[in-house]
This record gives structure tokens, sequence and C-alpha cells, in this order.
């Protein structure tokens, strides 16, 4: 299987399966002499983990990091720094339950990456979906840890703007709620409201849909380049690699579509940009403005609602999906969505300082 590393300068590969022994990866291009300990990686972790609450899967996993390569005592500080070699983390998995999904091995999920799987190495770990599972995007939060050390000076905080059908009110926007919830809402009277409908939704053996909105702060203007290595292009394939998304906006989005060039125009004056509506992006480059984006996560597909589907025979047949499974995955997508713009952002600061040093 190709296509498991992304990045140039910062490049990532990430290993392993669901419910096999560990998953885990592989860093490579982080800078030399950067502080780096398993604590540094475990608080963006222990934000990711599941079972914390009764609105995400109750598997328990410590997500414990365990960094095995790239890393040493610095001469000068007796500090652990990274080495410029590639840094390995693993963390293993410790609390599957295999048995869970011995009902649908020869079945396939409608809305789930099963069939296509399938149909394109011809085998499936049909244990949690294997290397399709989310469980893989642990090891991408584990990486954004090194990354935010390469970002020094620039701030990333994700939030869960729309749940189903339900949004937050933008007027009621406060960072600091998104730590008084488990849903990391920005609105607190949204959060409360959330919570009946998920739990309805959770009750029912369903699913819903969600919304997350990423935005970095502190990123100078220069970062990405006007062709093929647009800044907003790599943001949006990587949301889009994250599980279930469907969905990517930058700045306005969609929503521009509706609006006129003078709305639009985000005017600027000797002290800068009036507003923000291109999201802190132009022409594939960075504005120096907070760079805002949004991702929609589709409903989990494993559910408890008897759907149609096929089996691996071709034969018409009916499928639930037992076992343990988030109702909406949307919030645990947050610290993925940081993870992946950390990643992103981490490795257009390095193609960026190479191009200043050809340059000189």
């Amino acid at each position: 299987m190709s296509h498991n590393s992304f990045g140039h300068l910062f490049r990532v590969t990430t290993w392993g399966e669901s419910h096999g022994p560990a998953l885990g990866c592989v860093i490579d291009g982080a800078p030399a002499r950067m502080a780096l300990t398993e604590a540094d990686i475990q608080t963006y972790l222990d934000k990711r983990k599941p079972g914390q609450n009764r609105f995400t899967t109750q598997r328990q996993e410590a997500d414990a990091v365990k960094i095995l390569s790239g890393v040493f005592q610095d001469p000068e500080t007796g500090e652990q720094v990274t080495t410029g070699t590639p840094i390995q983390l693993l963390i293993e998995n410790t609390d599957q339950r295999s048995k869970d999904y011995g009902d649908i091995k020869d079945k396939y999920r409608p809305g789930h990456a099963d069939f296509t799987y399938m149909e394109k190495y011809g085998i499936r770990d049909y244990r949690g979906g294997g290397r399709s599972s989310a469980r893989e995007t642990a090891a991408r939060v584990a990486a954004s840890a090194v990354a935010r050390q390469v970002l020094s000076g620039v701030s990333i905080r994700g939030a869960l703007v729309q749940m189903g059908p339900h949004k937050i009110n933008r007027d009621n926007w406060n960072w600091d709620e998104v730590e008084n919830n488990p849903f990391w809402c920005p609105d607190a009277e949204a959060a409360s409201q959330w919570e009946s409908y998920l739990d309805g939704v959770r009750k029912a053996g369903s699913s819903c849909g969600a919304i997350i909105e990423v935005v970095a702060s502190g990123v100078p203007v220069g970062w990405g380049a006007p062709v093929y290595g647009k800044l907003d292009a790599d943001l949006a394939a990587a949301m889009m690699s994250i599980n279930a998304v469907k969905g990517v906006e930058i700045g306005e989005g969609f929503d521009a579509a509706a609006l006129s060039g003078e709305a639009n125009a985000d005017e600027m004056s000797q002290a800068g940009f009036d507003s923000n509506h291109a999201g802190g992006i132009l022409g594939g480059i960075s504005t120096g403005q907070d760079i805002r984006v949004r991702f929609a996560v589709k409903p989990t597909s494993s559910i408890l609602t008897p759907r149609k589907t096929v089996d691996v025979e071709g034969q018409e047949t009916e499928i639930i999906t037992k076992g343990r499974h988030d109702p909406c995955v949307g919030i645990r997508a947050v610290p993925v969505g940081e993870a992946m713009m950390a990643c992103v952002l981490a490795d257009h600061k390095l193609r960026h300082l190479g191009q200043l040093m050809g340059n000189q």
C-alpha cells in the first residue's frame, strides 16, 4: 500500500491499524535541537483519545506515546532535544474488541470504506476498518506536537461550530469555552443544547455529522507558493485526508459565491487589512492574518439502524454495526484538524526558509 506519507520538508509517515498491536509515525525533517519529550506529545494525544465522556466511543485507550528515535540529551542545556534524524513515535493499542466485528466481516457498511478497500486490494481488515479507521489519526496528532515545536510563535486552535443541523451563535464565540465542554464548542449556550441533542442520537443508535473550524494565528506573510505549492491547496488536501471529511472551506468558502466583489474584497490601508474574507491566504500565499479553515464531517457510518447492503459475494442483505462507536465523529476530529493544520504549516515554514536561503 502506498501513500502513507504527507509533507515535503516536514514529512510524516504513519503506520498501524485500529486493532493491531500498535500504531505510530515516523517524522522526518524536524530541525535539530528542538526540545521534545513524551510529555510534550502526550498533551495533544490526551485531547483526542477515546472514552473521555459519554459522547464519544467508550473504547478505553491511554494513547501513551513512546519516543523510539530522534532525540538525545543536549550537551549544553541537559534537556532532551531532537537530533535532526527521523523521529519514530509508538502508541500501543490496549483495548481492542475485535469480536464486535464478527457479524459484519462478510458485509459492507454503507457509507464506509469497506467496499472500496476490498475492491482495490482484495483483502481488508474488517476489525474496526483496519488502516482506514480513524484510530490512525492518533499518529497524526502525535506528529503535530513536533510540528508545533517548529512553529514557534504560531498558535493553532480548533472548535466545533455545528453539530448535525445545530449551529453556534457566532456572537457568543469565546475561545475560553472550548475547554469547558465535551464538544470543543466556543458557544456555551449551544454546547448545552447539543448535550440533549446528541444524547438522543446516541440512545437511538444513530449518528450525526459536524463542522469544525481551525484557526492559526501568528503566521507571517509569505508562506506558500502561487501555483502548485499553494498553502490553501495543501491545507484543503490535509483536511480532506481526515476520515469522514466531505468538504473544506477557507475564509468565506462557499458563502463567498453569494457576495459581491465589493463585499468580498479585503480592503487595505497602511494599518493592514480591514477584513479577512480570504481566510488569511491570497494567491496561495499567507497574508499575515489569521488562517481560518472549516471542514465538514459526515455522520459515523457504524450505526445500529438496519441498512440495506451487499455481502462479499454480492448478495443483498441487511447490516447493523454493534460495538463502540462515536455518535458524532466530529467531536474528536477537532484536535485532528488542529494537527493537520500544524503539520502543513510546519512544512511550509521550512519550505519558505529554504527558498529564502536560496535567494541569498
